[in-house]
C-alpha cells in the first residue's frame, strides 16, 4: 500500500473519530480550595498527553496535581493548576482560550493543537547543537552581527558539557527573513565554524530554516540527539543533586512503572512528559503530585510497540534521558535580567561584556516584543569560582544599572528523600483479587 495513501487514511480515520467524540473540557473553580481544577476528556492518540501539557505550560501555569488514564481508545485528564503568584486562574480571557485549545473547537484548528513545525517567513529559524564552552553564545552573536542579522528571539541550553540554541533572526536592513540563499550558505559554515572551535568536532551541527518548532522540545530533542544524558567521568550532577528516578516492571499488569522525585518547579511536567513522548513511550495513567518544594511523578507506560522495558540497558537509558530531561532547565549560577530598548547587535554587545568578564552563559531566554528587549541570563565564573560581586557591578555600570538587573543566585538543589520505589500513589486504581499478588521484579528478562 501507498505510505502516503494509508497515512491519509489514518488522518481521516482519527477526524472521523474526533467528530463523533469531541473533546470535552470542563474548567472548575469551585472544586479545590487552592487550585483551578481542568478536566480533559478527549478520544486517545499518542502524543495528546504532551499536546494538553504543553498547552497549559505554554501560557505559563504551574500544574501542581495531575491524573491521568488513558487506557483503551478514550484519554481522560485532570488538572490542578495556578499561576505564577500562586494564584487560581480567574481571568476569563485565560479560561476561554484553554476551552477553545483543548475542546471541540480545536478538532478543526490544527495550528491551536500542533506541536511540529509551523511555517513562518517573518524570521529565519536557527539551531545550534555543540560542545559548550566559555564565550560560546557571545562568539555566536559575533559572527551574526558580522553578518547583518539581527537576533529577535532565542533559547539556549547547556547541559553536561553540550550547548543547544534555538534562534530567529530577521535581515538588519529590512526587518523580514533572511532567504537568499548563498547569504544562508555562508551563516551557516561561519556558525558551524564557530560550533566546531580549536577542536574542529565533527559534532557540530547548524541547520537554517523558515520552519521553527516549538522552541522548548525542540531544544530536547536536539539536546537528546547529542546524546547529553551520556554520564561522563566531569558529570555535573552529583548523587546529591541528582533526580531520584526509578524504573520498575509490573509484569502482572505488563507496565514498566517510572517514578520521580525532585524539586519541584515550573514546566517540570512537561519536560518529563516531552521526553517519554519523544523516545515513543507511551503513558496509560500517571499521578503527579507536588509535596511541598517537592515533586513526586508517577508514569505507567509503555513502548509504542506494546512491551514494557524490556532489558536493564533500557531501564539505564530511560532512567539516564528523564534524569538529563529534568537538569537542563535546571540553571546553576546567577540570574541577570536585561530590560531595555531592542537594537541591532545588542545580544552581540551584552554578551561580548560577559566574555571580556570572565563570565559563561549557561543558559538564555532572549525575546524582543513592541521594540523591547526582555533577556534573561544565567551566568557563572567560566573558572567554576562563584561569580564576584565587584565584576557583577562593573558589568552594570558598562551597561546600565536600571537596563540589567541582579535577580539573585537560585537555591542549591537539596538532596532528596531516599522513598522506596514501590510505594506507587496509583497502585489504588488496580486493586483486585491479583492485586494481593502484586510484585515487582527489578531483573529485566
Amino acid at each position: 500500500m501507498n505510505m502516503s495513501f494509508s497515512h491519509d487514511m489514518d488522518d481521516e480515520y482519527e477526524k472521523l473519530i474526533r467528530r463523533m467524540n469531541p473533546p470535552r473540557v470542563v474548567v472548575d473553580n469551585e472544586a479545590c480550595k487552592n487550585a483551578t481544577v481542568i478536566r480533559v476528556d478527549s478520544a486517545n492518540k499518542h502524543g495528546i498527553l504532551l499536546e494538553v501539557v504543553q498547552i497549559l505550560t505554554d501560557i505559563n501555569l504551574i500544574i501542581t496535581k495531575a491524573y491521568i488514564s488513558s487506557d483503551g481508545n478514550w484519554f481522560m485528564d485532570v488538572f490542578n493548576v495556578i499561576d505564577h503568584d500562586g494564584n487560581k486562574i480567574l481571568d476569563e480571557g485565560i479560561l476561554d482560550y484553554i476551552r477553545k485549545s483543548l475542546g471541540p473547537e480545536s478538532c478543526f484548528i490544527p495550528s491551536m493543537r500542533s506541536v511540529g513545525v509551523k511555517q513562518s517567513m517573518d524570521n529565519t529559524a536557527i539551531e545550534l547543537t555543540g560542545s559548550d564552552r566559555p564565550g560560546l553564545l557571545s562568539e555566536v552573536c559575533a559572527v551574526l552581527k558580522h553578518l547583518k542579522c539581527n537576533v529577535v528571539n532565542a533559547e539556549v541550553w547547556t547541559h553536561n558539557t553540550h550547548a543547544a540554541a534555538v534562534m530567529q533572526v530577521t535581515d538588519e536592513e529590512t526587518g523580514t527573513a533572511i532567504t537568499d540563499p548563498e547569504r544562508l550558505a555562508r551563516m551557516k559554515t561561519l556558525l558551524c565554524n564557530v560550533l566546531k572551535g580549536s577542536s574542529k568536532s565533527s559534532l557540530a551541527k547548524t541547520v537554517v530554516s523558515h520552519s521553527v518548532t516549538h522552541t522548548e522540545r525542540r531544544l530536547h530533542q536536539m539536546m537528546f540527539a547529542d546524546r547529553d544524558y551520556e554520564r561522563t567521568g566531569e558529570d555535573v550532577l552529583d548523587d546529591r543533586k541528582r533526580p531520584n528516578v526509578n524504573v520498575v516492571n509490573w509484569y502482572d499488569k505488563d507496565y514498566s512503572v517510572v517514578t520521580i522525585r525532585c524539586k519541584d518547579r515550573p514546566k517540570l511536567l512537561f519536560d518529563t512528559v516531552c521526553t517519554l513522548t519523544d523516545m515513543d513511550y507511551v503513558v496509560f495513567h500517571a499521578n503527579i503530585d507536588t509535596l511541598g518544594t517537592d515533586s513526586y511523578q508517577e508514569y505507567y507506560i509503555r513502548h509504542i510497540d506494546g512491551s514494557p522495558v524490556k532489558s536493564d540497558a533500557e531501564r539505564q537509558r530511560v532512567t539516564q534521558c528523564l534524569e538529563a530531561a529534568i537538569a537542563r532547565r535546571v540553571s546553576e549560577g546567577l540570574k541577570l535580567e536585561l530590560c531595555t530598548t531592542d537594537r541591532v547587535g545588542l545580544l552581540s554587545d551584552v554578551t561580548r561584556i560577559f566574555r571580556e568578564n570572565s563570565l559563561s552563559v549557561t543558559r538564555a531566554e532572549v525575546t524582543t516584543k513592541a521594540g523591547k528587549a526582555v533577556n534573561t541570563f544565567y551566568v557563572r565564573d567560566a573558572s567554576g569560582y562563584p561569580v564576584d560581586g565587584k565584576t557583577i557591578d562593573s558589568i552594570r555600570q558598562v551597561i546600565g544599572q536600571t537596563i540589567l538587573k541582579v535577580k539573585g543566585n537560585p537555591e542549591d538543589n537539596k538532596p532528596n528523600a531516599q522513598e522506596s520505589p514501590t510505594r506507587f500513589l496509583f497502585g489504588g486504581l488496580f486493586k483486585s483479587r491479583s492485586f494481593v499478588n502484586f510484585s515487582l521484579v527489578r531483573s529485566y528478562s
